[in-house]
């Protein structure tokens, strides 16, 4: 099968379309033929060499398929010729794809292989993080930093469907301005505004109750900031560092909770459990067409580079998938 690999760690032009062999699902598993794969930063970071697939995790990059079943082994969850999209811990540039079945979800009737293709990562992070983690209540106000990604879309789309005002901030006028087409409340561009400052005219001075934040580094103080008492902040990135001072009594005053995750690493169990609520709640959604994936660009395997090079100049809005 065609699949992409990494020669060695470094810049996009490391990916190299190569042949591999077909890969054989073990019992519980699925294997896919992949008809799109959604693109992430922990691709990148993988390519860099700073982020390595887990133990046991296929070398090849890629967290998000799209495609048609194509086997099965030991499970009946899901039959040879379904449309599914899942969460993967490695293998997704590739014609073939095997996944955990649990981690698999039907393509919901409106939405294309392509569209079911951006779902995965995105719906699986926003919605534990959010809305587990932060504990996000309808009626209560989210802050989104990097509204326009994959996942700020999503988180936008997300929580204005389960009643919360939204904010986000983002790196232009237009990024602004797809945001709030797609329902938020308030889009601050941060390279013109200091977002605590509009965050808390907007807000009269009380703040935020979650904050989604994939910055960290010098964005950790001032979100403590911008946060309402009780807040809770979610890391779930570090784009703009790893470290960051605290002041503590800020915390203690406002009886503030900060905590974060990573999803590449947690176990079958916990995304089979995140896997069974997003079809529950918000598959429902997905088709009634009330929320829907926004793609940026789509792009053939063998052009991955250019989907790396997209993602790492910033200029997407919304998701970068390659067609397989």
């Amino acid at each position: 099968m065609r699949a992409i690999e990494i020669i060695t760690p470094g810049p996009a032009s490391q990916l190299r379309l190569v042949e591999r062999p077909r890969p054989v699902p073990a019992p519980g598993q699925v294997l896919i033929e992949v008809a799109y794969v959604g693109v992430n930063r922990p691709d990148l970071m993988q390519r860099q060499g700073v982020y390595p697939p887990p133990v046991g995790a296929s070398d090849i990059p890629g967290l998000e398929v799209a495609g048609h079943i194509v086997e099965t082994c030991g499970t009946d969850a899901f039959a040879v010729g379904d449309r599914v999209c899942a969460l993967v811990t490695g293998g997704g540039y590739a014609e073939y794809c095997v996944a955990s079945a649990v981690c698999c979800l039907p393509v919901p009737p409106p939405l294309t292989l392509a569209d079911a293709a951006a779902l995965p990562e995105t719906f699986f992070t926003v919605w534990s993080n959010v809305f587990e983690r932060g504990r996000l209540q309808a009626g209560e106000t989210l802050l989104v930093h990097g509204g326009s990604s994959g996942i700020g879309t999503t988180a936008i789309q997300l929580a204005k469907a389960f009643g919360a005002k939204v904010l986000v901030t983002a790196g232009s006028a237009e990024k602004c301005e797809r945001c709030l087409a797609l329902g938020a409340d308030l889009a601050i561009d941060y390279r013109q505004h200091d977002f605590v400052d509009a965050v808390l005219a907007y807000t009269e001075q009380r703040g935020v109750d979650v904050i989604l934040d994939m910055i960290g580094g010098e964005y950790f103080p001032r979100n403590l900031k911008a946060l309402a008492t009780e807040g809770r902040l979610v890391q779930i990135a570090i784009q703009g560092g790893n470290s960051s001072e605290i002041g503590l009594w800020r915390v203690m005053q406002k009886r503030l909770t900060i905590t974060g995750s990573t999803l590449r690493g947690r176990d079958d169990a916990f995304k089979g459990r995140i896997a069974a609520q997003l079809q529950a709640n918000v598959w429902p959604l997905l088709a009634s067409g009330a929320i829907k994936p926004v793609i940026d660009t789509i792009v053939q395997l063998d052009a991955a580079e250019q989907a790396h090079a997209r993602m790492t100049s910033s200029r997407h809005i919304g998701k970068l998938i390659l067609e397989i």
